[in-house]
């Protein structure tokens, strides 16, 4: 059994059982993986993946087994590398860090521009997606943090940390109805048509729930992932846009009304999170502590020696976390 083998099968396991891509991504030949995986597949006596003629159809239970093993062992290659890279260049290295819009568009510029004042010499990776998309990134080794509020906390081989607390605001046009109103309620935004984010999409959740704890079903005529596209479509006419409220810049949407509704909905939190036993390189806690200043890497060792989420909970149960 050959470290090489292991890496061909969780690659195509990655590409969708795609060897042509999986070829393409590690610069090597179709053949050449095909080959390599038939060989460890005779060795362990089993088949890591089914097939229907050449194609590749589906991992089988085995297999699946198989790969679980073989991202620890390549995981584990990864750190051994990182070590060697701390020992030999604390600030020469890189970092993948996958989050939403949101967060890259107006949580992450200051801690960004911070972190590479501080380390000109890592290269530094944006991954935008979903949270699920994030999540799995984090988990499968693709990135090295993953930031957002929804989803994360379904992975279980993330270890999460709480970063800030946010809330929401609704931002209309100036001659809008609403903008008058002191004071919201549910039921003021639910007489006009709604233009928020995606289920699953920051805090999206927590709205959802709001009016239906009131009984009121919203008309949510759009959706979106982006906070600038919603906001465009407020500016369009085609409905009230409820967003993060750290999304409302006040020099660039000046010509929009943001009012608050922090006590309409519960707040959520947004985390930060990465593979459980993922070697952490300095600058990968300096970014940590960046973005979370309360994250600080005594903290950090902290919560990587917990042994399960309770006591992680536990740990911060205490902890005023920011508002943002």
């Amino acid at each position: 059994m050959k470290l090489q083998q292991l890496r061909y099968i969780w690659e195509v396991a990655r590409h969708d059982l795609n060897v042509s891509a999986t070829a393409q991504s590690l610069y090597t030949s179709q053949p050449g993986i095909s080959k390599q995986i038939r060989l460890l597949e005779d060795e362990l006596g089993v088949e890591v993946f089914a097939r229907s003629g050449k194609h590749l159809t589906r991992v089988t239970p085995a297999g699946e087994s198989i790969l679980e093993i073989a991202g620890e062992i390549l995981q584990k290659v990864e750190s051994i590398k990182q070590v060697a890279q701390e020992f030999s260049d604390e600030k020469i290295g890189s970092l993948d860090v996958a989050t939403t819009h949101t967060q890259a568009r107006y949580a992450l510029p200051p801690t960004i521009t911070s972190f590479m004042k501080a380390y000109p010499d890592v290269s530094l990776h944006m991954h935008q997606g979903t949270p699920t998309q994030i999540s799995e990134m984090a988990a499968n080794g693709t990135a090295d943090f993953a930031i957002a509020t929804e989803a994360i906390s379904h992975f279980s081989d993330l270890i999460m940390m709480p970063c800030y607390r946010w809330n929401r605001s609704v931002v209309v046009p100036k001659a809008h109805p609403l903008a008058q109103i002191s004071k919201l309620t549910l039921q003021d935004i639910a007489e006009h048509p709604i233009v928020t984010y995606v289920f699953g999409f920051t805090g999206r959740s927590k709205l959802d729930d709001a009016f239906n704890r009131e009984g009121l079903e919203p008309k949510v005529v759009f959706t979106a992932v982006d906070s600038d596209v919603i906001k465009s479509y407020v500016r369009l006419g085609l409905g009230v846009g409820i967003v993060a409220t750290m999304a409302y810049d006040q020099e660039l949407d000046k010509d929009l009304v943001c009012l608050d509704a922090s006590h309409l909905f519960e707040e959520s939190t947004t985390r930060i999170g990465f593979r459980k036993g993922t070697f952490l390189r300095g600058y990968m806690y300096d970014f940590i502590q960046k973005f979370a200043p309360h994250l600080t890497p005594e903290v950090v060792k902290q919560v990587q020696a917990c042994s399960n989420r309770h006591e992680i909970d536990a740990l911060f149960a205490n902890q005023e976390l920011p508002f943002h």
